[in-house]
């Protein structure tokens, strides 16, 4: 495998686990009554229509069909690919939740 093979590998693997990461994180959404778009533009309001979230969103299930997603797994995922802007609403999110 030359440079260019692995490089293009490299960045394929790491689209398809952010794209995984953008899942779990709108998974987690559904599960806990919050809409994933909203909390998104939260994070990110220059990124309204975000093809990779709206993916993720129609990926995922009613949250009686879901398997639980805990809010550490949630921010575990998120800080593995530094998506601190992310955790920050999320982190307000459950905070609000017990209110």
């Amino acid at each position: 495998m030359n440079n260019k093979e692995m490089e293009e590998k490299i960045i394929g693997n790491f689209q398809r686990d952010e794209q995984m990461m953008i899942l779990v994180f709108a998974q987690w959404c559904v599960n806990n009554d919050l809409e994933p778009a909203t909390l998104y533009t939260q994070a990110y309001p220059n990124q309204l229509k975000n093809p990779s979230l709206q993916q993720a969103i129609e990926l995922t299930v009613p949250k009686i069909e879901s398997e639980h997603i805990s809010d550490e797994t949630l921010l575990g995922v998120l800080s593995l690919f530094s998506n601190e802007d992310l955790a920050f609403v999320v982190t307000q999110a459950i905070k609000n939740r017990g209110r």
